[in-house]
Formats: C-alpha cells, structure tokens, sequence
C-alpha cells in the first residue's frame, strides 16, 4: 500500500504544506492513510506562508497550525511514498537517504510538470502552485489511489 505519503519541497513553508493538507482532507475523506511534508532546507518551527493560509482558507482548509520540520533519512524511511516538487528534489531526496530511492516521485509525474515555488512571489504565484499541486494529486489519486 502507498498510504503513508510525506509531501517535500524546499522550506515546507508553500508547497509541501498545501499539498500535504489536501491530501490529507481527501485521505480522510476515503478513511485511509497518513500525510505528512517536510522541507530539504526547513527553517524548524516556521509558520505556513500567509498566502498559502489564505488560498487554502477559501478552500475550507485550515493550515494556520502548520509548522515546517527538516526532512531526514530517518523521517522518509517512515513513508511508503515521497511526492516532491521537482525533480531536483527528487534528487536530494535520494541522496540524502539513498534507502528510498524508487518511492520518491514528483507531484506532477503524470503531467511531466514541476511545481514553482511561489515564496515571495505574490499571490498569483502562490495560486498557480497551487493549481498545480491539485492537479498532481488528481492524477496521482486517478493513477496510484484509484487502482488499490
């Protein structure tokens, strides 16, 4: 099964965090797995980006508690699947624990598409990641969940 997902980007600040809500909600929706994010470079502690509280408000989505944590090799082994950004983050991800090599893809993999960090980008950028990020998990709960 592939229902223990860590979502990852750069900060788990934007990206990460809004995907691992989504997620969540549709996981918990469905009655089954565990969603977590974390970030290759997370400043411990940090608050979601005000931006993504506020997109994901009007969604009815509440990441106001989110708080970013550093991704380590202990912390992916615990994931059956880690859905990164880009590919260059699947690439760090792999090296900084090479034990998950193979279960970590990117969000857009179906779409061949990565995921632009809007940090300080202004709200449209924040609102295209996030269109992004809805459509890798559409494809990605069509083509992985659906199929279980």
């Amino acid at each position: 099964m592939l229902d223990r997902v860590l979502m990852v980007c750069v900060g788990n600040v934007c990206r990460s965090p809004m995907a691992e809500a989504l997620l969540r909600v549709r996981f918990e929706a469905s009655g089954r797995g565990v969603v977590a994010s974390a970030g290759l470079a997370a400043l411990e502690g940090r608050g979601a980006e005000p931006e993504a509280i506020a997109l994901l408000a009007t969604r009815g989505v509440d990441l106001s508690r989110h708080r970013a944590r550093q991704l380590t090799a202990a912390l992916a082994k615990k994931f059956d699947l880690v859905l990164v950004m880009e590919d260059a983050h699947r690439r760090a991800v792999e090296a900084l624990a090479p034990a998950v090599r193979g279960r970590v893809q990117r969000l857009g993999r179906y779409g061949g598409f990565d995921v632009p960090d809007p940090y300080r980008r202004g709200r449209a950028a924040f609102e295209e990641a996030l269109a992004l990020i809805e459509r890798g998990l559409e494809e990605n709960l069509r083509e992985v969940w659906s199929r279980r």
